[in-house]
């Protein structure tokens, strides 16, 4: 049913030359549709961009409680909000419609539309009553009329009630009527005779139908029950009454009353009264009485809803016979209803620099009365830049009147009063607070343009000199001042480096001490700006005044005295009193009276001979010079300022009283040769004084470098342990005689921790050197790679045990005795193959020396042993040993081929008769200790042997 009607749907748009109405839009759509159905595209008709209805934040007003339609600002579609049902919205009233419109913003738009509802056929004709009873005489003669009233059908048009239908029968016939309001009613014609015998009583159907589609229908029972003859009708005495009524009058109030008459007599001739053809709530406003006719108001009347009411009345006899009337009762309109205000658009706030005219507030007022109840005419207070234009359907602009100022009036209550024309008057209030938002328009405002400080000189750096406070009329950031300096130049130099203001609080600081004797006073130039989008700003001028301060101390001019020399004057003996002696001229930079000075004798040889003039600094005699007046006169003159607190400066003169320039220079020439004497005194004391001290400290100094030195080394010597030497066979040193020197020296430096390792070979001038023994043709390379090949050929158990040729006394063996000293080693531990040593011993060849223990041993160490003589090494930082007695040339031949086992008496001697290298030995077993091998003896130490070491 919907898609049948939304077809018909049409709009009609006109457009409007005012600020206010833009266009108007009609739209018709059915009754009855289900919410959220669509009505029309607004912004498609209107020719409105959807992002225009977002900005514009469009929104539907309307002075009705009950709002139908919904405005969808995303899609600009209008759909239904609430259920419409015509009938209850518009009643009869034909066409149906209801208003209400669009307003926009940004600018400022309203658009009036109308939304007519079509009726759907929802509504089934309904009779008053469903069954009534006719009582005929069987005497009504053909053509007797009998009324059967109405049937009410709320739909309009096609959809109301357009025709009855009676029942086939073979007596009545039905013709249908309308009154010019347009309700129909049906009648009942007699056709034929009733015949009371053959039929006492009928039963008929009266059917309603209306013109929907499909049809709807309502039927009525007709009970006719056939009576005695009753031939005379009852006749109103007109055809139709006429009342009027204020619509506030109260229930019960008398409204008019119909009379009718009947000719029969007895039963026949009584009549009784009725509302015919009702419709609607007929009988809930109005009653009958049934006996009187008379018509009394039962309910509430209301001129606004309907202004006048037709009321059929019916007149009816005892014998079945009736007649029918109309009662017209018209509503007088009565001042009963107030104007209503409504607010349809609001700007507020508004810029304080918005033009004359500007649109404030768009109004609508409603007067539901009628005439001049309903005429109304809107007023803004007075006093107040504001005024009201009345435009089209009782529509009304507040714009402005004159220009407004934040500054005098921040906000606005605007009172619109609405009065109608009744009589008395109703009217209503309506107040905007209106708020008037700020714009920079007025600068910075200081007091004076020109302000003055003063500060004394010498003042801390960062002092505070001066505060500037500036208002602004305007409101929030527009009266947020900062302060700005001006930048200008004060003695050459630019005014920043010597004054700084704050940018918020406008405290003036000193970045410096000033100085009263080279600047006397500061002009600057601050500059006050708002913190507006278009910042307003004033100047304002600052006079710093320095004053001065007795800061400086009087500064004599004369006499000129330097750091050798004193002025001397001379005064003959034969002075008189007053004479002048000499005039004492200072001065004083600072000013005022911190640069008055004043003259006094600070000391004097003779103070009764000689005085100074307070203010000219004049000194001269007081009396006459005597000869009892010594020579020499010293004066020392005390020159003061007047400042608080006072400064001073001292000037010392020397007066000799005296006729001749050689006595006065004999005088102070002695005096000058004693002070130097002095002075040369005390240079020499404390010259001396200076070189013990310096003495005593280096003493100290050393005297602890000495013992941290012994102290190390005595921690040093306590982890030494015996370290096994090993003289290779074939190798003799020569070039020395007696004890051994150090011809190589190894440093073998190895870290757990450590990946890298420092292997270092060193050689001390070379003093010792290798030779090869005459009888000895191999090279050490080659009797080393022999003795590699036979260790490998033979296992340790086919070596053959040692041959006891080999034996010698220990005071012959050839190893570690005497006093031969040989080198040591230091190790630290680190992997082999991650060591940096140098040039291995088996490559250096006979001039890189060899290293303890690569010679060929008759037994080999094994891992373990090797392991422990590395830590024990890594723990001692200096090993020394003692060898045996000096070799003799005797014993040439046994230091190269024999070997002494560390640990054993034992000495290997090789067999003459063997050409092979010495094979190693077995393990050696349980051996005896070895001797511990005595101290080398010192040069000091040596002394001849005792019959007991000889044994």
């Amino acid at each position: 049913m919907d898609s049948v009607f939304l077809c018909r749907i049409f709009f009609i748009m006109s457009a409007f030359y005012t600020p206010d109405i833009t266009a108007q839009i009609r739209y018709s759509v059915p009754e009855e549709m289900k919410k959220g159905s669509l009505i029309g595209n607004i912004a498609h008709d209107l020719g409105l961009d959807v992002q225009r209805l977002r900005s514009g934040r469009a929104r539907i007003v309307s002075g009705d409680s009950t709002q139908y339609a919904e405005l969808k600002t995303d899609k600009g579609t209008l759909i239904v909000k609430e259920r419409i049902d015509r009938e209850q919205l518009c009643a009869e009233t034909t066409p149906c419609s209801f208003t209400f419109e669009i307003i926009l913003d940004n600018p400022m738009e309203l658009h009036h539309v109308t939304v007519e509802i079509l009726d759907v056929n929802d509504h089934s004709p309904i009779f008053a009553k469903d069954e009534i009873n006719l009582e005929i005489s069987e005497s009504a003669t053909p053509g007797a009329r009998f009324l059967l009233g109405g049937a009410d059908d709320p739909d309009v048009a096609v959809n109301a009630l357009q025709k009855y239908i009676l029942s086939p029968n073979d007596n009545f016939i039905l013709k249908q009527h309308s009154r010019p309001d347009g309700v129909k009613y049906a009648e009942m014609v007699l056709q034929k005779p009733l015949d009371r015998e053959q039929y006492p009583h009928l039963s008929l159907i009266l059917t309603a139908v209306d013109g929907g589609n499909p049809h709807r229908s309502g039927n009525m029972k007709i009970e006719v029950t056939v009576l005695d003859a009753n031939d005379n009708a009852p006749v109103f005495n007109q055809s139709v009454y006429r009342a009027a009524i204020e619509e506030n009058a109260s229930k019960g109030t008398y409204i008019t009353i119909v009379n009718a008459s009947d000719a029969d007599s007895g039963s026949y001739g009584l009549i009784a009264y009725s509302f015919a053809n009702i419709k609607g709530n007929i009988n809930d406003i109005f009653k009958i009485d049934e006996k009187s006719g008379v018509i009394i108001l039962t309910g509430m009347l209301d001129y606004e809803r309907a202004k006048k009411y037709e009321i059929g009345i019916e007149a009816k006899d005892q014998g079945g016979l009736g007649n029918s009337a109309k009662v017209i009762v018209e509503l007088i309109d009565v001042n009963d209803n107030v104007p209503v205000i409504s607010v349809m658009s609001f700007s507020s706030p508004v810029n304080e620099d918005s033009p004359v005219g500007t649109t404030i507030a768009i109004l609508s007022v409603k007067d539901l009365d009628a005439g001049d109840n309903g005429q109304v005419s809107c007023t803004v207070n007075r006093n107040m830049p504001f005024k009201l234009h009345g435009s089209l359907r009782n529509y009304y602009t507040l714009v402005t009147d004159a220009a407004l100022d934040r500054e005098r009036v921040a906000e606005y209550n605007i009172t619109i009063t609405a009065t109608d024309s009744g009589s008395p008057a109703l009217s209503s209030l309506k107040t905007l607070n209106l708020k008037v938002s700020d714009v920079n328009d007025n600068p910075p405002r200081f007091q004076k343009s020109v302000y003055t400080t003063y500060v004394t000189e010498n003042n801390q750096p960062g002092l505070s000199i001066f505060t500037f406070s500036a208002q602004d009329d305007d409101w929030n950031q527009n009266a947020r001042i900062s302060y700005l300096l001006d930048e200008t130049t004060v003695g050459g130099a630019p005014v920043s480096s010597f004054i700084s203001v704050n940018a918020d609080s406008g405290v003036v600081q000193a970045l410096r001490a000033f100085d009263y004797e080279q600047m006397k006073n500061v002009h600057l130039c601050v500059k006050a700006h708002d913190g507006g989008s278009l910042p307003l700003s004033t100047n304002v001028t600052l006079d710093i005044i320095i004053q001065d301060q007795n800061d400086n101390a009087p500064q004599v001019l004369y006499p000129v005295q330097t750091a050798g020399s004193v002025v001397t004057e001379i005064v003959p003996r034969s002075a008189d009193v007053g004479y002048l002696v000499i005039k004492v001229v200072a001065v004083d930079v600072d000013s005022g009276q911190n640069a008055w000075l004043s003259y006094k004798l600070q000391k004097a040889t003779d103070r009764a001979l000689f005085e100074v003039g307070l203010q000219n600094g004049e000194i001269r005699t007081v009396r006459q010079v005597t000869d009892k007046d010594a020579v020499k006169q010293k004066l020392t003159v005390i020159v003061e300022d007047n400042g608080q607190p006072s400064r001073s400066a001292v000037v010392t003169v020397n007066v000799a009283v005296a006729d001749s320039f050689p006595e006065m220079l004999s005088e102070f020439t002695d005096s000058g040769q004693n002070k130097e004497y002095n002075n040369n005194i005390t240079f020499y004391l404390v010259l001396a004084l200076a070189a013990v001290s310096f003495l005593f400290i280096t003493c100290v100094v050393v005297i602890i470098s000495v013992k941290i030195y012994r102290w190390r080394q005595s921690r040093f010597n306590q982890s030494n342990l015996p370290v096994i030497p090993y003289y290779p066979s074939h190798y003799a040193e020569t070039g020395v005689t007696g004890t051994l020197p150090h011809g190589y020296n190894y440093e073998v430096c190895m870290t757990t921790d450590s990946r890298k390792s420092d292997c270092k070979f060193s050689r001390l001038g070379g003093q010792s050197v290798l030779v090869m023994d005459p009888s000895f043709t191999e090279t050490m390379q080659r009797a080393m790679k022999e003795n590699n090949l036979l260790e490998d050929r033979e296992s340790p158990e086919m070596q053959k045990p040692p041959n006891p040729d080999w034996r010698f006394p220990p005071n012959q063996r050839p190893g570690p005795s005497g006093q031969h000293r040989f080198h040591t080693l230091q190790q630290r531990w680190t992997p082999y193959e991650k060591s940096r040593a140098g040039v291995r011993p088996d490559e250096a060849g006979a001039g890189a020396g060899v290293i303890a223990g690569t010679g060929p041993w008759p037994n080999p160490p094994t891992e373990a042993e090797q392991l422990q003589a590395l830590i024990a090494a890594a723990n001692a930082s200096e090993a020394t040993a003692t060898l045996g007695p000096r070799y003799n040339l005797q014993y040439g031949q046994d230091y190269r081929q024999n070997v002494y086992i560390p640990g054993s008496t034992a000495t290997l001697t090789p067999n003459p008769q063997q050409q092979v290298p010495q094979q190693a030995l077995p393990p050696p077993q349980a051996l005896p200790p070895a001797e511990v091998p005595k101290a080398a003896q010192t040069p000091a130490s040596k002394k001849k042997p005792t019959k007991k070491d000889k044994k």
